[in-house]
């Protein structure tokens, strides 16, 4: 089955080309099932290849989707287009006055991760996104800050600044092979990572409740379940396109800022040489989990959806 977007949304033509079923508002009608409904907060400037990347992800299982764009508020994109982002994008406010519920929603990463969480702009919204989560969505996933400001308000767990960036692909360890995210996962594999924070497991392992679920020698936790919360909280970038971590090591080479070439990335690590994807596989089996276990759980009855 394919996921539900806009027909004139840039994601539908890319993975339109790539294979993907996509499907528009008036196909979709025409099919008498109920499609999962999956919220993105898009937090990442580059608004439109964030969506495509999870797109890609969540419109490969055979369940229909039904992608819906969520925004803060207040805070205006300075990298995407005002005309794409009234076109695609509800502010939060509006809805969270519907009183909408989703089956799924997925709350990206932010490049703010130098600022305490208290400090960006927009955190007393997102505190209230992450209440309404609890009576208005299923299961809920934070990417990378995401996940880390997840963390931080329900456990208390604090990021802590690395002295040096976190930037690569570097080889992670399955911890939990039974676990229903895992499901046909090896037992090592590589994930891209770009952060400047870290988690640390022992202040996770004090909170209690929750599970971490992929975790490295080298760069830490990874991927840890909170039950309590219905949420999933992941501090790497599955999601990545084969060329993103390219993409971030120009830009700093180009803006003059110091940074080291990713590490395992590159073949024989020669930015001249073309990176390989090497994580898709494992991507495609965590997010198609995880939708097969929204989909084994979630109420049919959508007005149950967070009412225990």
């Amino acid at each position: 089955m394919p996921i539900k977007i806009p027909a004139d949304l840039p994601a539908y033509d890319v993975l339109t080309r790539e294979g993907v079923m996509v499907m528009g508002e008036e196909a979709a009608a025409r099919q008498d099932i109920r499609p999962l409904r999956i919220g993105l907060l898009n937090l990442m400037p580059k608004k439109i290849q964030t969506e495509t990347q999870f797109a890609r992800l969540i419109g490969a299982t055979p369940l229909q989707i039904e992608l819906s764009l969520i925004r803060m508020t207040e805070h205006r994109s300075r990298n995407t287009a005002s005309e794409h982002m009234e076109a695609f994008y509800r502010p939060f406010a509006e809805v969270e006055a519907t009183g909408e519920k989703f089956d799924g929603l997925i709350i990206t990463g932010a490049p703010i991760e130098h600022l305490p969480f208290t400090d960006v702009t927009y955190w007393e919204e997102l505190v209230r996104v992450f209440g309404w989560t609890q009576t208005h969505v299923h299961s809920t996933f934070g990417i990378c800050w995401g996940g880390m400001a997840m963390i931080n308000h329900f456990h208390g767990v604090q990021k802590h600044i690395l002295t040096a960036k976190a930037f690569g692909c570097f080889r992670h360890d399955n911890l939990d092979p039974t676990s229903p995210y895992l499901r046909g996962f090896s037992d090592d594999f590589v994930i891209p990572v770009s952060r400047w924070t870290e988690m640390r497991q022992p202040e996770i392992d004090a909170a209690p409740g929750l599970r971490t679920l992929l975790g490295s020698d080298e760069v830490g936790p990874c991927l840890v379940e909170d039950p309590a919360h219905r949420a999933l909280y992941i501090f790497n970038h599955f999601e990545y396109d084969s060329d993103t971590l390219k993409q971030e090591y120009e830009r700093d080479i180009g803006n003059g800022t110091p940074t080291e070439v990713p590490v395992n990335y590159y073949p024989d690590d020669d930015p001249a040489k073309p990176p390989r994807n090497r994580w898709r596989s494992h991507a495609h089996l965590l997010y198609g989990n995880w939708i097969n276990q929204i989909y084994q759980t979630t109420p049919f009855d959508m007005t149950r959806i967070g009412t225990g």
